[in-house]
């Protein structure tokens, strides 16, 4: 039997929501190491902190995916993701991007099959909910890439890794 696009939206849904717990759950790792000096500080006045970087993806993903996708009022003022030097404490900027990715996801499931081919205004274009997805979420992933690199050159041997595998014993 051929799935219906709510099926399939459903099953896209689930795996963007699990994309969206993993690069959280990465940052969170990552956040945790910092101090709040630490996640203020930037590499070069050109450069953002871990801070921005936080800023940003909260502002993203609430314009692509809580008002893009779930239809709720766009309030992100982008310029300031990245003109804030801070202190906003650690715990704060995961709050924010916790309750974001958490209404973020609720928008995702909620939505009908056929509302993700719907066209939505997001950032002066005009783009469907499938769109607003594979846009915001792999900018989401990049991002928590780029802190995930600028963590371990904050803390060099220091940093913790989540998770490493096993390797097989040497046989000899």
């Amino acid at each position: 039997m051929q799935p219906t696009i709510d099926q399939f939206a459903a099953a896209l849904a689930a795996s963007a929501c699990e994309e969206l717990t993993k690069a959280l759950s990465r940052i969170k790792h990552c956040v945790d190491q910092l101090s709040d000096e630490q996640i203020w500080s930037r590499p070069s006045e050109a450069m953002n902190s871990i801070g921005n970087l936080m800023l940003h993806l909260t502002g993203n993903i609430r314009q692509y995916l809580v008002s893009g996708i779930g239809g709720e009022k766009d309030i992100r003022e982008r310029p300031k993701e990245f003109s804030e030097r801070g202190p906003i404490a650690k715990k704060e900027l995961l709050a924010r991007l916790k309750t974001v990715v958490a209404e973020a996801q609720a928008a995702i499931k909620k939505t009908p099959g056929a509302d993700f081919l719907r066209p939505r205004p997001i950032q002066a274009s005009t783009i469907n909910g499938f769109d607003a997805l594979f846009t915001s979420i792999p900018h989401f992933r990049g991002h928590t890439q780029e802190i995930i690199h600028m963590t371990r050159s904050l803390l060099g041997d220091r940093y913790q890794f989540a998770w490493t595998p096993a390797l097989p014993a040497a046989k000899g």
